[in-house]
């Protein structure tokens, strides 16, 4: 009896934060919606003229005008969207004709968390066991060397390094492909072959942060208590260091990805725009060349989407990491 009394608060402390999760990413994505409508709306540049081309009438100006129901108020502009987006029809792109949905969630999204995917992948494989080794050596030449590495990918920008590797390892050796996309689900090989560049080129800013966080916070661990007395016990060094240490670097390391990740997705504009990848980038940068600004809108909804669901799963992340947080309701 007692232990289902205290299921029960527990459940219903669960649900609540479920519901209020909810509700506070629907206020999010509500502002932003709001807020990303009024500047595209008071942004520069006419899709009508952009949709007529060089040489139209004023009627037909107006009727298209009128038919874009561009003449009615902002508010009423607004909510009509917002009617016809929640429902699922995002429009039609009145340049490639192509449903935007379609060409936003099944086309462009999966590029763009590809790509982010393999930047990660490569940006923890290569700055975790950097920083580590920094840790575990520090003040000699490997820590000087790591701290080169972590100083010189931050100070590369995204679009720099990818034009430096692409005529390096494109166009001098030949080795890479210097533009395009093969879906790895479709062809694994080809796929990593294409995205070897892009996800060097994102990845590189991440793999000197991950690298940093991890040696500065491993060097605060290996002064523990309980990280001598693992040694006293006789455990191996490299337990030591990968199981007692790198247990107590998950959480700051966890934290600094998941608010990094959002530097990746914007990170991932330039580099999609460099390397002619058809992602989410480079979608958006299309749309506001040729004013259209309801595929922004959607570009703009998506990339917040994914901002609070990266959110999300950072905080649900900490509980698995810390027992503790879970015998709190956490």
């Amino acid at each position: 009896m007692a232990a289902a009394m205290q299921a029960r608060p527990s459940g219903a402390a669960a649900v609540g934060r479920a519901l209020g999760s909810t509700a506070q990413t629907a206020l999010v994505l509500w502002v932003v919606s709001i807020v990303s409508f009024l500047f595209l709306k008071f942004s520069p540049g006419d899709p009508v003229t952009v949709m007529l081309g060089s040489d139209f009438s004023r009627e037909s100006y107006d009727k298209l005008y009128r038919d874009l129901g561009l003449d009615q108020p902002l508010v009423v502009q607004y909510l009509q969207w917002l009617g016809r987006f929640v429902q699922g029809d995002w429009g039609v792109s009145y340049v490639s004709r192509q449903d935007i949905f379609e060409q936003a969630v099944l086309q462009a999204l999966p590029v763009t968390l590809t790509l982010a995917g393999f930047s990660l992948l490569i940006a923890l494989a290569v700055g975790i066991p950097l920083g580590v080794l920094a840790a575990v050596r520090r003040n000699s030449w490997i820590d000087l060397a790591a701290s080169a590495v972590a100083i010189g990918g931050n100070a590369f920008p995204s679009f720099y390094l990818g034009v430096v590797l692409i005529w390096i390892f494109g166009v001098s050796l030949g080795w890479f492909p210097t533009m395009g996309f093969v879906a790895p689900w479709e062809d694994f090989g080809q796929g990593l072959w294409h995205l070897a560049l892009p996800s060097v080129t994102l990845g590189a800013w991440y793999v000197g942060l991950i690298a940093a966080v991890t040696r500065s916070s491993l060097l605060e661990v290996l002064e523990q208590p309980y990280m001598a007395a693992a040694r006293a016990r006789g455990e191996p060094e490299w337990r030591v260091i990968w199981v007692h240490g790198m247990r107590n670097v998950l959480m700051p390391l966890v934290t600094v990805i998941g608010l990094q990740l959002g530097g990746m997705l914007r990170g991932a504009v330039m580099t999609e725009v460099v390397f002619t990848l058809p992602g989410l980038g480079m979608m958006i940068t299309n749309a506001v060349q040729t004013r259209e600004y309801i595929v922004v809108q959607a570009g703009i909804m998506i990339t917040a989407l994914l901002f609070i669901l990266v959110n999300l799963i950072v905080d649900r992340t900490y509980s698995i990491l810390d027992p503790r947080l879970r015998r709190h309701g956490r």
